[in-house]
């Protein structure tokens, strides 16, 4: 049986922050991994730190950052998405919030990071954490990638 990052992603579809003083333990694991503290609240941006989990259980790459943009360096970039591009090992980079954004070469920016789950209309489908401060499935104009990156195979 073959297990993908991918498959233990979407195991935790549904995971949630909690609300108040406790924060889930999963995240915090997440940000752990990224060398944070393991009093860490999930209310910080945490979708690095969810990706973190998948690939470490798997011991495939990663970036061990809870910035989002530090996938960039991670694996190998996936240079022709409409043939390469499979919800297996790969994850998408996004850009995050509005305005004028820089491109895949400044790390220290805002990001978003999470397992491509697919090409929809345009749009990016992303399996991640902290979407909607949670871990789901959720469509992005394509315009907001970054990059794409092949973490084994």
């Amino acid at each position: 049986m073959k297990v993908t990052a991918f498959d233990i992603a979407q195991r935790f579809v549904g995971l949630r922050e909690l609300r108040g003083k406790k924060h889930h333990p999963l995240i915090q694991w997440g940000f752990m991994l990224c060398s944070w503290d393991s009093d860490t609240p999930d209310e910080v941006p945490w979708c690095s730190a969810f990706a973190q989990v998948p690939a470490h259980l798997l011991r495939l790459p990663r970036s061990k950052s809870a910035r989002a943009r530090s996938w960039l360096q991670v694996g190998r970039p996936i240079v022709d998405p409409l043939e390469e591009l499979r919800p297996a090992y790969d994850v998408v980079i996004l850009k995050r919030g509005g305005g004028e954004q820089p491109g895949p070469e400044v790390i220290e920016a805002p990001g978003h990071v999470g397992f491509f789950a697919g090409l929809e209309d345009g749009h990016v489908l992303v399996l991640g954490g902290n979407q909607g401060d949670a871990v789901s499935i959720r469509a992005y104009p394509v315009e907001r990638v970054l990059g794409f990156r092949r973490l084994k195979g």
